[in-house]
């Protein structure tokens, strides 16, 4: 049987990782057969077609990789034997492959070595199929800059709604800062992907692209080697098709890392995938942050649409038919608000925001971590590029107009600091972060009505649970449709739940049984196998 026909066994536009697993286990296709599938498929939707953008470089040398693979099944030394996955565009990979965010100012720039996370697919047999696409320096560069825009990569566009208005800014936005891992994930062009979050960058293209996603713990997946926000609430993790296929995913990557001093508290199961049960919502309790009697503190449901809210309506209903106890209660408003002292503000020149020339307001911590992480990746990981500070990337871009179409206004704010974590008012909004949205938010509620995750629609829960650096994980929820008064095809939403530090497992069990119970994913249309 040749190599075509092999492949064209298994549809690659929706295949799980499970099942493409299997189908190596089986010999029903080969690591080279899907790289050259997925490579076909990348030409035809993501390049031409539709012009997806979601990938940045495809792996020059992802075919001989596959090659060598070819000869090797998946098992339990080796269990992404084969399997060819993307790697954001933020991820320092140590090959003929470049590590950008995004940046003309690093468009040519190359990684010493790879990031431990690549490290890791690499010993687990993965091919490395290609760098993902992504909102530039994972949008940290300039204020209301459109998700998924770079100044190297481009524009990504939504898989479900692929639309650009007459300023090249989609229609439905992909989310981001992961935009293209999810968007490839979405369309078929990769088994799955390596996205990061530093505060919705997993959870918000998930949700508009219908995956499931884990953001962890902090410290629970190294962040050697990834090109930083924040070192307080970076974190990578994996964008996948269902939630067993994120489990698996976790199983590699889930490792300490004496390069990485948070992974020294690491807490996880030998094996994700054993707490994964269908039945798992039996007994759980579930907070809905949701209070109508109390509306100044209902802050996270009234902002949806009406499809929106109809669609977690039936997400409320599943838990309950499904044996979960759902307890309504609005989050301590502390939580949601911010402490005191924990965002500045920035002033916005974006020529194409709705609020320029006025102050934007911004993590505190996000600013003044930027300056300090990025000169410390630029000066340990970085080669081929005269870049070496973010005064040099910030001096460049100024001098070439094109790198400045959005602006730079938080690059100048991060430029204003010392970069060394010294002044007082980072530390006493690092504290407050940890404090307002750890201690006296999510701990205090889950507490009060000892639950075992908080459930929200869509990314809506990012913020407070990324600054304790809490994890979060993300199912498909249903479809809403419209953006404002304008009217759209219909695209996906997702259901989030959070829970404390190193809760994956609890987590998992109820997102899989939930996912079990509802099976909401659908894939877009447009992306047929070849």
């Amino acid at each position: 049987m040749g190599a075509c026909a092999m492949t064209a066994e298994i549809d690659l536009s929706n295949a799980s990782l499970s099942e493409i697993q299997q189908a190596l286990i089986d010999g029903r296709t080969t690591a080279s057969a899907l790289t050259r599938g997925y490579i076909a498929h990348i030409e035809a939707y993501d390049r031409a077609g539709w012009a997806l953008n979601s990938l940045r470089e495809v792996n020059p040398d992802a075919l001989a990789l596959a090659t060598e693979r070819d000869g090797q099944k998946p098992s339990q030394r080796y269990p992404l034997a084969g399997v060819p996955i993307l790697v954001k565009d933020n991820i320092a990979t140590g090959d003929r492959q470049h590590t950008t965010a995004g940046s003309l100012a690093l468009a040519g720039a190359r990684a010493k070595q790879d990031a431990t996370v690549v490290k890791l697919l690499r010993a687990a047999g993965a091919v490395i199929l290609g760098k993902a696409n992504l909102t530039e320096f994972a949008n940290i560069l300039a204020i209301d800059m459109p998700s998924g825009y770079s100044s190297l990569g481009g524009q990504v566009k939504n898989a479900y709604v692929p639309l650009l208005d007459d300023k090249g800014v989609p229609v439905v936005t992909p989310g981001g800062s992961s935009s293209g891992s999810a968007v490839a994930v979405a369309a078929g062009l990769c088994a799955a992907a390596i996205g990061t979050e530093t505060s919705g960058s997993l959870l918000n293209p998930a949700t508009q692209n219908g995956l499931v996603t884990v953001k962890p713990t902090v410290g629970l997946i190294s962040r050697a080697g990834i090109l930083p926000i924040s070192h307080s609430q970076d974190t990578a993790g994996p964008m996948t098709r269902t939630v067993r296929d994120a489990a698996m995913l976790l199983n590699v990557l889930a490792a300490r890392d004496p390069a990485d001093p948070a992974t020294r508290k690491l807490k996880r199961p030998v094996d994700y995938t054993d707490c994964l049960d269908a039945d798992g919502l039996k007994g759980a309790r579930i907070g809905v942050p949701s209070d109508p009697s109390d509306p100044a503190n209902d802050t996270y449901w009234p902002a949806q649409t009406a499809r929106t809210r109809a669609a977690m309506t039936e997400v409320i209903a599943t838990l309950e038919a499904a044996g979960a106890a759902v307890i309504r209660a609005n989050l301590p408003s502390i939580g949601w608000m911010g402490g005191p002292g924990t965002n500045m503000a920035v002033l916005n020149t974006n020529p194409f925001s709705a609020t320029r020339h006025k102050p934007a307001y911004r993590s505190i911590v996000f600013i003044y971590e930027l300056k300090r992480d990025l000169n410390l990746y630029l000066r340990d990981w970085a080669s081929e590029t005269e870049m070496r500070t973010l005064d040099d990337i910030v001096r460049f871009n100024a001098a070439h107009p094109e790198a400045m179409r959005f602006g730079q206004d938080m690059f100048f704010a991060a430029a204003a600091t010392k970069g060394d974590l010294s002044e007082p008012e980072y530390k006493s909004a690092r504290a407050m972060d940890v404090r307002s949205a750890g201690a006296l938010g999510l701990d205090a509620y889950l507490d009060a009505h000892r639950l075992d995750a908080v459930l929200f629609p869509g990314a809506a829960g990012c913020v407070i649970a990324a600054k304790p650096g809490y994890p979060s994980v993300q199912v498909p929820a249903g479809f809403t449709s419209g953006v404002g008064p304008q009217d759209t095809p219909d695209y996906p939403i997702g259901a989030t739940f959070t829970g404390r530090a190193w809760s994956e497992p609890t987590l998992l069990r109820i997102a899989y049984a939930y996912e079990q119970a509802s099976m909401l994913r659908r894939p877009p249309a447009g992306y047929s196998a070849l």
